[in-house]
């Protein structure tokens, strides 16, 4: 079988896509279609939702809950409870009695994988690729949180998977659907701003860390420690993992940048028409350790000219700006406190002088006449000043509008509707940016981390192309 973390020469590309086509054709030699025809005419999808931790066991089993959900996957059997509490809470007419439970999801595609329609997914970033792929495979919708993949190998191979088993594919950056990207990108296409040739990115959000791993521990009751690690390297439990830690150690999540980046780059990206950076620089690095991201960073991509459009430099900023050791009263204890949110400098200044607030979120578009303004989702879309917004032609309409939620939009192409507005396809260029962004934090301040994108590697630190794939744990490949 193909392994996930294979790094993608083009052949190895092309044994992925045999793979993909060759469990597509299967499923068409035996008659068991991607989508059943009664749910194309409008019956209720069977869903199984894969991981209803935080944000699987709100807004995945919410929107599964709109079709028919038929199994809930989750390594610890407490989410799994309180995900089955939340569907009697929603549905009180019985319907949790007739929902599975798995604690694997391998079990699933392997007990109920000609009964599934779709599935979504929100595990933690290293148990991403995985069961998509399977799901992908079986002819089945992914609907899949961002990022993408926890690494470009595992990216590129749900993209050409995807492209070769022609299902239904949706990236969970829910503001992709919503009017307020759709708007940026047409007031930056009618030239309401000018060319931009520099955007400021920053969230909140601090998923780092300071000081070694903690001590081992046994796993909680109820927690299958194993099928949690999966695909990534072993390591005993330690309680800085579960349910949501994990996103700021390198085995496991992508930091502030993947938790966030999706969300709010993602305007950058599709208005500007950006895919492949030449050099991605880390300017600053706060806090941190071999194992943990850090709890700031200051992070640069330069992308070239492309189709009429000036270079571009795109700064991210994330978490904290300073970190300060805590002392107990017997000794250093190598914890730390933060403080401080970590913004670029503009934003204050905009705040102070246009009297308005730019938020713990958001997205500035510098241009030759003007600046625009996004918060996390691609809200509160404006021109700064407020007068000179009021002052612009409203843009006329490019783009289609989704109709319903970004989970409605992805159902509706299972059923044989328009593809998903975020598909693999983007959800892979725009992942790919991030997943950069994280290896100029592994190369260190100011290495600048030289990019070759397509050929999908690094020339000037040819060390850092390890990082690009991962041997999955024996027992867990694709």
């Amino acid at each position: 079988m193909v392994r996930v973390s294979a790094l993608h020469t083009r052949r190895e590309f092309l044994k992925t896509a045999a793979a993909c086509a060759g469990a597509a054709a299967t499923l068409r030699l035996f008659g068991a279609p991607q989508v059943r025809a009664e749910a194309a005419a409008g019956a209720k999808l069977r869903v199984a939702v894969i991981g209803c931790g935080i944000q699987g066991g709100h807004a995945h089993l919410s929107a599964a809950l709109n079709e028919k959900l038929v199994a809930i996957v989750d390594a610890d059997e407490n989410q799994l409870a309180r995900a089955l509490r939340q569907v009697q809470k929603l549905q009180p007419a019985g319907h949790a009695a007739g929902i599975r439970t798995f604690t694997d999801y391998r079990v699933l595609f392997d007990k109920m994988g000609r009964e599934l329609d779709a599935v979504t997914i929100a595990t933690p970033n290293h148990h991403h690729a995985l069961p998509a792929l399977m799901a992908m495979k079986l002819g089945k919708g992914v609907y899949l949180e961002k990022p993408l993949a926890y690494n470009l190998s595992e990216v590129r191979a749900l993209m050409e998977c995807a492209r070769t088993c022609k299902v239904p594919t949706q990236m969970g950056n829910q503001g992709h659907s919503g009017e307020g990207y759709r708007r940026l990108c047409e007031y930056i296409w009618a030239g309401a701003i000018g060319h931009v040739r520099t955007v400021y990115a920053w969230t909140n959000r601090s998923n780092g860390g300071v000081g070694p791993r903690p001590p081992s521990e046994p796993a909680p009751p109820g927690l299958h420690w194993p099928e949690w690690i999966g695909p990534a390297p072993w390591r005993d439990y330690h309680p800085e993992l579960h349910p949501h830690e994990w996103h700021g150690w390198f085995d496991f999540g992508n930091g502030s940048l993947g938790n966030l980046g999706c969300h709010v780059l993602d305007g950058a990206c599709w208005a500007l028409q950006i895919e492949h950076p030449t050099v991605i620089e880390a300017e600053e690095l706060i806090g941190g350790s071999d194992e943990r991201y850090p709890v700031g960073t200051r992070l640069r991509w330069d992308f070239p000219a492309r189709d009429g459009r000036p270079a571009v430099q795109v700064y991210w900023y994330d978490g904290l700006k300073k970190v300060a050791r805590r002392k107990t009263a017997a000794a250093d204890s190598g914890e730390a406190t933060v403080g401080g949110q970590n913004r670029p400098p503009l934003v204050g200044e905009l705040e102070q002088k246009y009297n308005v607030k730019l938020g713990g979120n958001g997205a500035l578009y510098l241009g030759d006449k003007g600046i625009m303004h996004t918060a996390t989702y691609g809200g509160g879309v404006r021109i700064l000043p407020e007068a000179q917004h009021q002052a612009t032609p409203v843009p006329k309409k490019k783009l289609p509008r989704i109709k319903g939620s970004h989970f409605h939009d992805f159902f509706q192409a299972c059923r044989g509707g328009p593809p998903p507005c975020a598909s693999f396809d983007y959800g892979a260029r725009l992942t790919g940016l991030l997943l950069l962004g994280d290896l100029a934090i592994r190369a260190g301040v100011g290495r600048k981390v030289v990019w070759d994108g397509p050929a999908m590697r690094c020339t000037n630190l040819p060390e850092l192309n390890r990082y690009l794939q991962r041997e999955n744990r024996k027992g867990w490949e694709a």
